[in-house]
């Protein structure tokens, strides 16, 4: 697993029945412990700056796929620092070969972070007290499509 937390492998197009129907791409947990679905606080995504809604995302974990709104709601699923997770992104045509910057965000509750830290979590903004442990909310990378 690479240090980023947008991992460079896994990085393509989807494929279904012939049709290319979207992209894909996987990211870390950048926290220790591990964390159930319910505390993701998924954020937006930018591929080459054009927001990407977040209805056109399902989350895949541990060989399951989640909508946010499934997440929001799954106290049970655990994810764990050491699997990824593979985004996947409804886009039909997928992408074009070559280069693509990739910008998404997104953070999660921890049952020690005080409910008033809490609410001010923003996935698509850093926080104002940084904390490592927590990860960056905001990231970056470009990535190549062959």
């Amino acid at each position: 697993m690479e240090r980023q937390v947008i991992q460079s492998v896994g990085f393509r197009n989807t494929v279904k029945d012939g049709v290319v129907t979207g992209f894909q791409f996987k990211i870390r947990l950048p926290y220790y412990r591990g964390i159930f679905l319910s505390q993701i606080r998924p954020g937006t995504l930018f591929v080459d700056d054009i927001r990407i809604d977040k209805e056109q995302i399902t989350w895949c974990i541990g060989g399951e796929e989640y909508t946010n709104e499934q997440m929001a709601v799954d106290f049970k699923t655990h994810w764990i620092p050491t699997e990824t997770a593979v985004l996947k992104v409804k886009m039909p045509g997928g992408l074009k070969q070559g280069y693509h910057d990739l910008k998404y965000g997104f953070c999660f509750t921890s049952s020690y972070m005080p409910p008033a830290l809490q609410n001010m979590l923003d996935p698509d903004k850093e926080s104002f007290v940084f904390l490592p442990e927590f990860g960056r909310h905001v990231n970056e990378r470009s990535l190549i499509i062959v």
